[in-house]
């Protein structure tokens, strides 16, 4: 006699029939033996169904922290379809489990799809991030270090993948993840200096400050944003005057960056940045100024609220 979980997965394998969205959460903490029928019945389901099937999965994961389909993400890394796997990938975004490391290597080093490589690198950079937090045990930290630089330095794998390795890596304040922002910043490459430019504000290295003050003059736009994350991300004061000239950037997304980044920082002038924002005549820029000032009253005095 047929399981529940092999009646709904038969029931999912029949495109004549509409798939449920509630229905879903029957795929939800699976036992060990669940786990089993859906490895043996996955495959047997239409492609396409199984995209729709996975990133809806990774829609409601992140919706409602109650629903666990780790197991199912999991099974979908090895899935015969690309889409699937980078979906799978993505839903396992609050997976911290060890367990998850070596698959997300194999995938990273690997697969044949770029986008798979790429997505398996974002993955590796929440473990970058947990092993310089002291989270990771040390053989684990290594592993995903020798992993990334082995990624970012084929000669051969394509820039956005090595752009996403670059953003992985940054966490790790070592000297060869230094070198990969200093070369990928030296690059002819637009796209690989503003991933630089992003890495340098989460490698939090405060001798990364002299070039993100400059590149918050640059006329690009892409690179002036990226610039002021990174001041934020090291909660510069020496950035503040820029920052608020910045509010009154011609990028409406350099602008909110900007009045973000103030009240990240905080200060007194950087208030008074914000306030002077309160006049401006458009809306969104009155918003964030606003939210912005209601932050940095926060973290002045958390008991406010």
């Amino acid at each position: 006699m047929s399981s529940p979980l092999e009646l709904y997965l038969a029931e999912l394998r029949d495109l004549s029939k509409s798939m449920a969205i509630s229905k879903l959460a029957n795929l939800s903490d699976l036992s060990p033996e669940e786990a089993d029928i859906f490895r043996r019945e996955w495959s047997g389901i239409d492609v396409a169904r199984r995209r729709q099937i996975v990133g809806r999965l990774a829609e409601l994961a992140e919706d409602n922290l109650e629903l666990d389909f780790d197991d199912v993400f999991r099974s979908c890394l090895s899935d015969a379809d690309g889409e699937v796997r980078v979906k799978a990938i993505e839903g396992l975004w609050g997976c911290e489990e060890r367990s998850l490391i070596d698959p997300l290597i194999r995938l990273l080093l690997e697969d044949a799809e770029d986008s798979v490589r790429a997505a398996a690198a974002d993955g590796l950079g929440r473990f970058a991030m947990l092993a310089e937090l002291g989270k990771l045990p040390e053989s684990d930290a290594e592993k995903v270090e020798e992993a990334l630089l082995t990624a970012f330095n084929k000669g051969n794998e394509q820039l956005d993948v090595r752009r996403r390795v670059l953003e992985a890596i940054s966490p790790l304040t070592k000297p060869q993840g230094e070198e990969m922002i200093r070369q990928a910043y030296r690059s002819d490459s637009l796209e690989f200096q503003v991933s630089a430019v992003y890495a340098m504000g989460r490698n939090c290295n405060p001798g990364w400050l002299p070039v993100l003050l400059k590149e918050l003059r640059n006329p690009n736009p892409q690179l002036r944003f990226e610039a002021v994350r990174a001041c934020a991300e090291l909660e510069a004061e020496e950035a503040v005057p820029h920052l608020i000239e910045l509010t009154r950037d011609n990028d409406a997304e350099v602008q909110i960056s900007a009045i973000e980044a103030l009240g990240r920082i905080g200060g007194s002038e950087a208030r008074e940045g914000l306030q002077r924002c309160l006049d401006n005549p458009d809306e969104p820029i009155r918003q964030a100024s606003q939210e912005a000032l209601e932050e940095m009253g926060f973290w002045e005095d958390p008991s406010s609220l």
